[in-house]
């Protein structure tokens, strides 16, 4: 799924397509901060971008943005730090598309004396980067499996459960929401470190669907092929609900199924008010990357790094449970409230 060497030199030539956020004053001695994300085209990190590029013009200082062309795409995001680092950046901000094939780029970057923030992804290890601004991945996977779990109440026991997952190399915000997922539905999760040796029968299987809508559609065909009574569709993200409603649908079975998310954007707490979506745990990226931006500028006029969330590796920066149709027991809110909040 990599792109070729070639690329990578492209990149160094100035080739590489950088997203610079205008002509922002750069009022803090013409401090540079960088952003990468995993794309440019989910809803989730165009938030991101929106969050930094106000806080940085707020900040006056100047912001660089880069992306990966899909989910998963390293190269880029290597080539995207070596540059934020000839550039003379302050500090990096990352959504790591491979999060442990990019940790010795982000040492190069921190050895050269820039701040290295993970955003909403930890590296593998976490401690690889100064920092970590995110969701408690783990804590939105189980308050969306607890919810299905009580929703179907004694259904639950014999439930047929398909996983929509992000990346078949499971990276860090995949493996902690899919198995956050199965311990509030009550499946055993084999390996705290992987998913995929589940022994529980409920489970059908899992599939890729790298985070869009057309890898949750083409993944939930293929779950299908393979148990057609599936009645529970645990997704990474909502572009990958979405498609996975449209297998459905075309299959004749979107009203038999239950299905969960993770994200909160607006497309998706609005797919939550149709019922598309049984619920979805809504996190806060445009928080995440404001905080980041001021973190970066605080520690260049300091040299204090920010502190994680007492009795966590990271800071949290929150996650809801939004649903039209609570449960005793699983704290939520509703659809209106998740459109006033989401991502804004």
């Amino acid at each position: 799924m990599h792109t070729r060497s070639w690329f990578l030199r492209c990149v160094a030539a100035g080739a590489f397509t950088a997203l610079v956020a205008g002509s922002l004053p750069a009022h803090a001695d013409g401090m540079i901060v960088g952003l990468i994300t995993k794309t440019n085209n989910n809803p989730f990190f165009v938030k991101m971008r929106e969050g930094a590029a106000a806080k940085a013009k707020e900040l006056g200082v100047t912001l660089q943005t880069f992306a990966g062309k899909y989910d998963g795409d390293n190269d880029s995001q290597v080539a995207a730090v070596e540059s934020l680092i000839s550039a003379g950046a302050k500090g990096i901000l990352i959504t790591p598309s491979d999060t442990k094939a990019i940790v010795p780029t982000i040492r190069k970057a921190r050895e050269a004396g820039l701040l290295v923030i993970a955003l909403d992804t930890p590296l593998d290890p976490i401690d690889a980067a100064d920092a970590t601004f995110a969701t408690d991945n783990f804590k939105a996977g189980v308050l969306i499996g607890e919810w299905a779990a009580k929703t179907l109440g004694a259904k639950a026991k014999d439930a047929h459960v398909a996983f929509l997952d992000a990346l078949e190399f499971q990276p860090t915000v995949d493996l902690l929401r899919d198995t956050g997922f199965m311990t509030g539905f009550g499946i055993k999760v084999a390996d705290p470190m992987h998913y995929g040796h589940e022994t529980d029968k409920r489970v059908v299987g899992h599939q890729w669907g790298q985070g869009a809508e057309e890898g949750g559609r083409t993944g939930m065909e293929n779950l299908l092929q393979k148990d057609p009574d599936i009645n529970v569709v645990y997704t990474i993200n909502e572009p990958t609900a979405a498609g996975a409603w449209e297998a459905l649908k075309a299959a004749g079975k979107e009203k038999d199924v239950l299905m969960v998310s993770v994200d909160g954007g607006c497309p998706g707490v609005k797919n939550v008010k149709a019922g598309v979506i049984g619920a979805t745990s809504q996190q806060y990226p445009l928080l995440m990357a404001s905080l980041g931006v001021q973190a970066v500028v605080d520690y260049a006029k300091t040299g204090k790094k920010p502190q994680p969330t007492p009795g966590l590796k990271f800071f949290n920066t929150g996650v809801n449970l939004v649903t039209d149709h609570p449960v005793p027991g699983v704290p939520s809110i509703s659809t209106d409230e998740g459109l006033k909040k989401c991502w804004g």
